[in-house]
């Protein structure tokens, strides 16, 4: 179950010995190796041939994910007996370390284990959490005599599994894209168009594990127990496992880069530069130190440049003194992507109000619809169906018509496509606020769920443009060492943002009385303005951000 390919450091840019070019035309020029440590053949390794495994992998752990996540705050309110915003609070501060766990995951697979072995390991873990949820589950049925010592018990549990399956995900969601990614040759056009397309298709595979949560998973769980609810995604999962293992033959490995974990390298720049804080930088950068490689060197962030000063003979030169340009270069690089990531945060802390304040919010309007009772969070089905719809729709329409206007080859940059869905998040919290308005003033429990759709429709077009683009970008402007790092960093900011709104729920809460356990005694539309108009100043500051970012 190993590949051990992973763990050899790169000893030059491809990898293997210098062939006849007829001889390694064949293989690929980015220096990814097979399950054998031999030069990737193209033929027979990557391309979509190995990204269906990864693909497959991702699509159970995000249905397992999904089956947890979309109706949590039910499971915490109904059975737990949490109050509305307990549970609001506790589901953000959950599903945040959900998103925190992937640098733990991008640590590992950049510096020790690989992208691969990361995956296993990790999804184990998952396996191991599910198990623990289902049968925590089944506590109140196993012990029909429940008393004050088991209601503990039945907490501890439940916790213990949700945790464990935040900790599983943190090594799968960053090496999943991250090595879907590398089994598209860079230096191949045909490939490169491709990897283009693999995080639409990567995000469209989710939003399937998702749709097929919020309907079937999450309406057995209300209609036919929890245990059950809880037990198919744990064998999903289990399945998933065995999918991602068999496809390891046919994957495209990164040999690990020479020079250590990548974090250590980044902090040897801060601890030299600050060392050298008394020194002054030379007016020619070639005079600083490069240790025979070439970095892209730029004029930003010039302090860490103080960490490259070639320090007079008598001087020490440990790593921690003396560091590359390249190294330097690593660092600014993920410095100056660091207003993009925070401008980031309060789109996701909109998108968690799928999985609290809005699912409350449709637990105090009329869910029948037709001779059907629709489940408050399964109204997160349209979020989902949305994406679908967006996705080919982007891929086949959208991008060759901003190809024209644009002449960018993927249609929108990067920036412009988050910016798109950051606009279009700000939309979706104005309808829902206005949606609370008209409910507040119609009969008790009058106002049909399905208003809610259009808010949950704007929401997943919003996650096509927003968070699709935030993959490409940390990926692509990540260092070359630090690929899961990067995907970790994308993930951190949907941490982020959830703890964002997990502080602000906390804020609202014990600051005002706009959100009470009877939303018809409270101002939930006051929260959803508030959002609404944060979401509009947050896109200000990026556009602002993004004009003076420097690719």
């Amino acid at each position: 179950m190993e590949a051990a390919d992973e763990e050899w450091p790169l000893l030059n840019h491809h990898g293997w010995p210098p062939q006849p070019q007829e001889e390694r035309s064949g293989y690929t020029s980015d220096g990814t190796v097979d399950f054998n440590r031999q030069p990737a053949l193209k033929q027979s390794t990557g391309n979509w041939r190995a990204c269906f495994f990864v693909l497959g992998a991702e699509f159970s752990e995000c249905m397992c994910f999904a089956a947890v996540a979309r109706n949590l705050v039910t499971y915490l309110t109904t059975v737990l007996h949490e109050s509305n915003v307990d549970a609001a609070r506790n589901v953000s501060t959950r599903t945040g370390s959900c998103f925190l766990t992937p640098v733990v995951g991008a640590f590992l697979a950049d510096s020790y284990w690989g992208r691969y072995k990361t995956i296993v390991v990790f999804l184990s873990v998952y396996i191991v959490g599910m198990f623990i949820l289902t049968s925590s589950a089944a506590l109140p049925w196993l012990l029909p005599r429940f008393s004050d010592e088991h209601v503990g018990v039945h907490r501890a549990a439940v916790y213990l599994g949700l945790y464990l399956v935040a900790l599983g995900t943190g090594g799968i969601k960053p090496c999943c894209a991250a090595l879907g990614a590398d089994q598209f040759d860079s230096a191949d056009q045909t490939e490169r168009v491709a990897k283009g397309s693999f995080f639409n298709w990567y995000f469209f595979s989710i939003s399937i594990g998702s749709l097929l949560s919020a309907t079937l998973l999450v309406w057995i769980q209300d209609n036919v127990g929890w245990t059950i609810g809880y037990a198919i995604p744990t064998v999903l999962i289990g399945f998933g496992l065995a999918v991602f293992v068999a496809g390891r033959k046919v994957y495209r490995y990164k040999p690990l880069g020479a020079g250590g974990s990548p974090l250590t390298r980044v902090t040897q720049v801060v601890v030299a530069a600050v060392r050298n804080c008394r020194l002054e930088l030379p007016d020619d950068a070639s005079a600083l130190y490069e240790n025979g490689i070439v970095g892209r060197h730029t004029s930003q962030f010039r302090f860490f440049d103080k960490a490259a000063i070639v320090l007079p003979p008598p001087e020490k030169k440990g790593p921690w003194r003396l560091c590359t340009m390249s190294q330097v270069d690593e660092l600014k690089m993920l410095l100056s992507m660091c207003p993009v990531w925070a401008s980031l945060l309060v789109f996701f802390a909109v998108t968690a109000q799928m999985s609290s304040t809005l699912v409350e919010q449709g637990m105090a309007m009329d869910n029948r619809v037709g001779a059907f009772i629709v489940p408050p969070a399964s109204l997160s089905t349209f979020d989902v169906v949305s994406v679908l719809v967006w996705v080919p729709l982007y891929e086949a329409a959208l991008v060759p018509l901003a190809r024209r206007l644009t002449g960018e080859d993927r249609g929108f940059t990067q920036l412009q496509r988050i910016g798109v869905g950051l606009a279009l998040s700000a939309a979706a919290m104005a309808y829902a606020a206005a949606v609370e308005t008209w409910r507040r003033v119609a009969p008790a429990a009058a106002m049909s769920i399905m208003w809610q759709a259009p808010c949950y429709f704007l929401l997943g077009a919003a996650e096509v443009f927003a968070s699709i683009g935030m993959l490409e970008f940390f990926y692509d402007q990540s260092p070359e060492s630090m690929k899961s790092l990067g995907a970790a960093v994308a993930q951190l900011a949907i941490a982020a943002g959830n703890y964002l709104n997990s502080a602000l729920l906390g804020v609202v809460a014990s600051c005002t009385r706009w959100i009470q356990d009877n939303l018809d005694q409270g101002h939930l539309d006051y929260f959803f303005w508030f959002m609404a108009a944060l979401s509009a100043l947050n896109l200000l500051l990026f556009t602002y951000c993004s004009t003076r970012y420097k690719s």
